[in-house]
């Protein structure tokens, strides 16, 4: 099947974010999100509270795309949405609406794989921005979920390694939080780490065989330490938060790049693309300028917007999967954890 001039209406809603986009072919027309501020007062996403939200947001989400788009619903092609990995109320919100939407329509149903759609991101249509050549390696970095991939091919996606436990943007987060830093925390230890020593405090780095990572143990060690000085000084956080942000922020770097360094040198593949919120981080982003530098590798760092969820990447997942022909029926069903490779 050939997609010609095609719309795909796509729809994310895995966790707090409700995103709607329309996609002409491979181009973005429009990528609307609406966030959710409720959860700062909570520390965190509640996800009673979020499939609520998404509840709230998702028709008025999804008629701003399409006015932004300038196209009537008539018109599109297909809807694609996402099936999972995520919070199942918030997933399940997105489900019901796109299959409700493609019956009425009588449109096909195209659903996505979220994780798989933070690497194909890669392959939405920008002039600014180079796609990677198969095969390449992709680091998936998000609140949720930390894996590297072996991608052969759009749809042949092979897990090398993830966590075992915590992931690196949950973290980032929990880190915040025990420096008393406002939900989402992961920002802003960026932001403070730019002006600090990221040598300045030492916090141990998880010994985990091959490519998998952990996180639950440099937490821990990062709660003693903040226990431990702020016994001495209650005023230690406010006094160095700049270098603490900074050795918290170069240690997980190196806890990734290390892993990263391994996984090329197994591969023999110097092509990186990453994808997942944390890959908004400026850390990384310089690091991997870095490794293309010193090492000769080709990296690949989406923009901003296709970092964090967002409905445009689900939606070149639609489009890629309507080429092939490859459409849900109305049984389908949300799924909370839902393998890349499965």
């Amino acid at each position: 099947m050939i997609a010609e001039k095609k719309y795909i209406l796509a729809i994310e809603s895995s966790c707090d974010d409700t995103s709607a986009a329309i996609l002409f072919n491979d181009k973005v027309l429009s990528n609307v999100v609406a966030s959710q501020e409720i959860h700062e007062q909570y520390g965190g996403v509640v996800p009673e509270l979020a499939s609520r939200a998404h509840q709230q947001n998702i028709v008025p989400v999804v008629h701003q795309a399409l006015a932004m788009a300038n196209i009537d619903k008539k018109q599109l092609s297909a809807i694609a949405f996402t099936r999972g990995p995520g919070l199942l109320g918030s997933l399940l919100v997105g489900t019901s609406f796109a299959k409700s939407m493609a019956l009425g329509l009588n449109i096909p149903l195209i659903e996505v794989n979220h994780m798989q759609a933070h690497i194909l991101a890669h392959f939405i249509a920008d002039e600014n921005s180079a796609r990677p050549n198969f095969p390449f390696l992709a680091m998936t970095i998000s609140g949720g979920h930390t894996q590297i991939v072996l991608v052969k091919g759009y749809f042949d996606l092979e897990i090398l390694g993830e966590t075992l436990d915590d992931a690196v943007g949950e973290a980032f987060d929990k880190s915040a939080k025990l420096l008393g830093l406002p939900y989402p925390g992961g920002p802003l230890i960026d932001k403070y780490a730019q002006q600090g020593n990221p040598n300045a405090f030492d916090f141990p780095k998880p010994k985990v065989d091959g490519l998998n990572f952990s996180f639950s143990g440099l937490k821990t060690s990062i709660l003693y330490f903040v226990q431990r000085e702020t016994q001495k000084n209650d005023s230690f956080i406010k006094e160095n938060l700049y270098d603490i942000c900074a050795s918290i922020q170069h240690t997980i770097l190196e806890i990734l790049m290390e892993k990263l360094a391994m996984a090329v040198k197994q591969t023999g593949i110097i092509q990186i693309a990453i994808g997942g919120g944390v890959a908004a981080n400026s850390g990384i982003r310089a690091r991997l300028k870095e490794a293309e530098e010193n090492l000769g590798w080709k990296t690949f760092i989406p923009k901003f917007e296709y970092c964090t969820d967002n409905a445009a990447m689900i939606g070149i997942v639609g489009y890629l999967k309507y080429i092939e022909g490859d459409f849900s029926n109305q049984a389908i069903a949300a799924k909370a954890r839902y393998a890349i490779d499965g």
